[in-house]
């Protein structure tokens, strides 16, 4: 069966908004153990007054080496958002050369790009992976960290005939669990990295995406649906200090504090009688003990008067809960007195 999408209004974000950067911000996944030193320098340090190379030569051969794939495989991206619509111009286009509609399968629980991606270029909604063109996954998932249900199945059923695009934007930030696909399935399916949230640097807007073994044919396609230089010279820095060894052991290093700092953080939701869902990411889902005649979004609000934003996962499909990123105790202490501050305030 296919649906259209609902309209949509303005789109969700966390992180910045009208009232600035907040004080203590747990609406985005960016690594609060971040930035990382190394990252920064080499950021502060590319040469803005040039073009980088429009070809990303060297860049390419550095992300396929780092991942062990061929660099024909590569494919360069302004950001997840961006590749997330071109991916499915890509799709949309097609499947319009066939003859046919076109159509996109979601899971349940997903970040809104994909959806609006799909309705811009007027995809429908498909109720089954098997009726789509273009099928989206993320592992570790968002809003929830959690495993992606059935994609193990879907990899085998759907990768040789459907785009199946796999999101690995948390897949670096995982303090739990272990990937659904085996390392054969993970060569089937697209890969789409976002280093700058593992690398707490979510300014810099430049992510990648590995194709499928035998795809090279559609990853030109892509290049060719790309404007020159998707990726400035601070985005190059970044995607090539991602590849240093010294980097990845500091990420490896801050995992080990994100799980302390995560253990004490669902301890001081608990103490407040917030129900908080499985997570394996440096996230986790939660849904507040509202007092007595206080909405979500009012109690939101008053939280960030006091410098503090949490995530409403309403546009995630997921009513009643935020989304909390792991933070630092400073940040949890703020929280823990600001909720208190708001029951005394609500009794």
């Amino acid at each position: 069966m296919m649906n259209a999408f609902p309209q949509q209004g303005a789109r969700i974000h966390g992180g910045p908004d009208r009232h600035g950067v907040p004080l203590h911000d747990f609406s985005t996944n960016s690594n609060a153990c971040a930035p990382c030193p190394a990252a920064l320098q080499a950021v502060r340090q590319a040469d803005a007054s040039q073009y980088p190379d429009a070809s990303y030569t060297a860049l390419r051969g550095q992300l396929a080496g780092f991942h062990g794939v061929d660099a024909t495989r590569i494919v360069l991206a302004g950001s997840a958002s961006e590749f997330i619509f071109r991916i499915t111009a890509l799709a949309a286009q097609t499947a319009h050369t066939a003859g046919e509609g076109g159509a996109v399968w979601l899971p349940p629980h997903s970040y809104g790009d994909y959806a609006q991606a799909a309705r811009a270029h007027r995809l429908t909604l498909a109720s089954e992976p098997g009726q789509a063109q273009l099928l989206w996954a993320c592992e570790p998932s968002s809003p929830l960290g959690a495993a992606q249900a059935g994609l193990g199945d879907m990899a085998d059923a759907c990768a040789a005939k459907a785009m199946l695009v796999l999101d690995r934007a948390y897949e670096p930030l995982r303090l739990g669990g272990a990937p659904s696909l085996s390392k054969a399935q993970l060569q089937t399916v697209w890969q789409l990295w976002t280093p700058n949230k593992a690398l707490g640097l979510t300014g810099v807007r430049a992510a990648y995406a590995i194709a499928p073994v035998g795809a090279q044919a559609q990853a030109f396609q892509l290049d060719q649906l790309s404007p020159s230089w998707p990726v400035g010279a601070h985005g190059v820095a970044l995607l090539q200090a991602w590849t240093d060894g010294g980097v990845q052991a500091w990420l490896a290093d801050s995992l080990d504090t994100l799980r302390d700092w995560k253990a004490r953080q669902i301890a001081l939701c608990e103490s407040m009688g917030w129900t908080c869902l499985p997570s394996d990411a440096n996230f986790f889902c939660a849904r507040p003990a509202l007092p007595e005649g206080l909405s979500l979004q009012q109690a939101l609000d008053r939280l960030r008067s006091h410098g503090i934003k949490l995530r409403d996962t309403a546009s995630f499909g997921l009513p009643g809960h935020v989304r909390i990123s792991v933070q630092p105790p400073l940040a949890q202490d703020a929280l823990h007195n600001a909720w208190q501050q708001l029951i005394k305030a609500s009794q």
